[in-house]
């Protein structure tokens, strides 16, 4: 059972009750988050991690990822997560030092050291969200601001991150299709996250790939789904929301198109072998 979020301006709580749940999303903010209790597992791409309670994240803005929150040890999933706006970011990073150090590669494995003091400030939010109204308004800056102060101290890498003020530009088509198929979005959204007007990226996919986007994409997720079902011995119920489908009947008809036969058929299969 997913809770609604409750939402304080900026500052939001999620809460999982009883099973693992999975989204995907991108937020033209960069979020710190906060894990109280339950796991998250983050797929970004080809990369994945997985962090517990205790753990404080960065989730950096126009970043695509899939996250999977499961309750652990008869806890639920819960953790709390700020947005930090431009605005404050450019006020807070002007006079300081920004390190250039945190590759694009770790920064897909990026959950920020681990402090007493992170601990603390995370911990003092709780009992806001207790509260009927919303936090003032003016709390609510003051709020980012000390968890920016916190996170600079106790760990100096995420300047990079946060510090770093670039507008998407035209990146490598090729490589970021290849790492992105299996998510769910539409064109559009996979245009404006490779710096293309809907039009350019069109064009430019077909020059690379020798085919329209929306075939590509659809071979690409089924060959992935057969993998996951042949080799992997996955379910069809866990395999066809990871690999790009909305649902199950849509997933099933095109699997069929292509291979000939239904993917219950594998399941079956394995089943009376295995």
């Amino acid at each position: 059972m997913e809770l609604p979020n409750t939402t304080k301006g900026k500052v939001f709580i999620t809460c999982t009750i009883d099973k693992a749940y999975t989204w995907e999303y991108f937020s033209s903010h960069h979020i710190v988050a906060y894990i109280y209790s339950g796991e998250l597992t983050l797929s970004y791409g080809k990369n994945t991690l997985t962090v517990v309670a205790g753990d404080t994240i960065l989730v950096p803005k126009n970043q695509l990822s899939r996250s999977v929150k499961i309750p652990v040890g008869g806890k639920p999933f819960k953790c709390v997560s700020m947005f930090l706006p431009e605005e404050q970011l450019r006020e807070f990073y002007l006079n300081r030092s920004i390190l250039e150090t945190w590759s694009d590669n770790i920064s897909k494995q990026r959950p920020i050291k681990s402090h007493t003091l992170l601990e603390s400030f995370f911990d003092s939010l709780l009992p806001y969200f207790d509260m009927q109204d919303d936090l003032p308004d003016e709390l609510v800056p003051i709020k980012i601001q000390e968890v920016l102060t916190i996170i600079d101290a106790v760990d100096k890498r995420a300047s990079s991150i946060l510090g770093t003020f670039t507008e998407l530009g035209k990146i490598d088509l090729e490589k970021y299709m290849e790492e992105h198929f299996m998510y769910n979005l539409p064109l559009e959204k996979f245009a404006f996250l490779t710096g293309r007007s809907l039009t350019t990226f069109k064009s430019d996919f077909k020059k690379i790939f020798k085919q329209t986007p929306g075939k590509w994409l659809t071979e690409k997720r089924l060959h992935l789904a057969h993998h996951k079902l042949t080799v992997e011995k996955q379910k069809i119920t866990d395999v066809y929301h990871s690999v790009g489908f909305e649902n199950l009947s849509h997933f099933s008809f095109a699997f069929k198109k292509v291979f000939g036969y239904s993917p219950s058929t594998i399941n079956n299969n394995q089943h009376l072998t295995g």
